[in-house]
């Protein structure tokens, strides 16, 4: 079967209108840690795609402060207020490479941070009870210090 060259020359062009262009490298912010990134213009709208990963505060319009928390990569989205699109990033979120230990005993995995002392450390993965004991008291631990500065 004899395909016509214009029908191959017209896919051609829509294949080539669809190709992605040159992927950016993605914003690295470690966990527990902030970054700034600097934008163009003033913000209106910002957007993390899943919260549970990282955390984006307006410093001012055309500053903005993201929070890793939770290894993964997610999306950050800046609209003007015109709704135009300011800065669409990929955000990788990562654990630090020093101060961890990570034991795996069995199927069970146990997290800890150790600088210089270990603590128990809230990882998803880890280990249901190690998972569940490290976020309540680290909950409680904040609770406690939000309680002293009167903010509860």
């Amino acid at each position: 079967m004899r395909v016509s060259s214009p029908l191959v020359l017209s896919l051609a062009l829509v294949a080539s209108l669809g190709a992605p262009a040159a992927a950016k490298d993605p914003i690295s912010v470690i966990i527990d840690r902030a970054k700034v990134m600097r934008i163009s213009a003033p913000a209106a709208t910002v957007v993390i795609g899943n919260p549970a990963i990282a955390d984006a505060t307006v410093q001012d319009r055309q500053t903005l402060v993201i929070t890793g928390k939770m290894s993964g990569i997610t999306n950050l989205v800046v609209l003007d207020s015109k709704g135009q699109l300011i800065a669409d990033e990929l955000v990788n979120v990562e654990k630090p490479q020093a101060g961890y230990v990570t034991v795996q005993r069995g199927g069970a995995r146990f997290t800890y941070s150790c600088t210089p002392h270990c603590n128990a450390a809230v990882e998803p993965g880890d280990y249901g009870e190690h998972f569940s004991a490290a976020q309540s008291q680290s909950a409680a631990r904040t609770g406690m210090g939000q309680q002293s500065a009167g903010m509860q």
